[in-house]
């Protein structure tokens, strides 16, 4: 009976150790929907997002540029920027450039690490 007590014991700490190293965080995704005066969504618009070094807490340096895709939208991968980030920092603020042809928009944004977080911008 011990035996089987004790057997029961391992297989139960093993399922455990086990799922929680399966467990994943959610990754952290910054999304700009960008958008025509007429409400349209615009596709192959050029998004630049540029962090607020000037912010509270103050964001580390960083850059990117990506073209929207036929939805309308650009889709930046945040892991990058948060993994060079201490473990306590999770948030970062960026000012959010868009350009098309020779319509502009401008945004300003908070990012927060593992959540999908998401702005609209309007050309003029």
């Amino acid at each position: 009976m011990n035996k089987m007590v004790r057997k029961m014991g391992y297989l139960t700490l093993v399922s455990v150790l086990l799922v929680l190293s399966s467990c994943k965080k959610d990754p952290s995704i910054l999304k700009v929907f960008v958008r025509s005066s007429n409400n349209e969504l615009v596709n192959n618009a050029k998004v630049i997002i540029i962090a607020d070094v000037d912010s509270e807490p103050a964001t580390p340096a960083y850059v990117d540029t990506v073209q929207t895709n036929s939805s309308g939208f650009a889709y930046f991968d945040m892991a990058d920027f948060f993994s060079k980030l201490g473990k306590k920092e999770t948030t970062g603020y960026f000012d959010v450039l868009v350009k098309k042809d020779p319509s502009q928009g401008t945004g300003y944004i908070r990012c927060r690490a593992h959540i999908t977080n998401v702005l609209t911008v309007y050309l003029n």
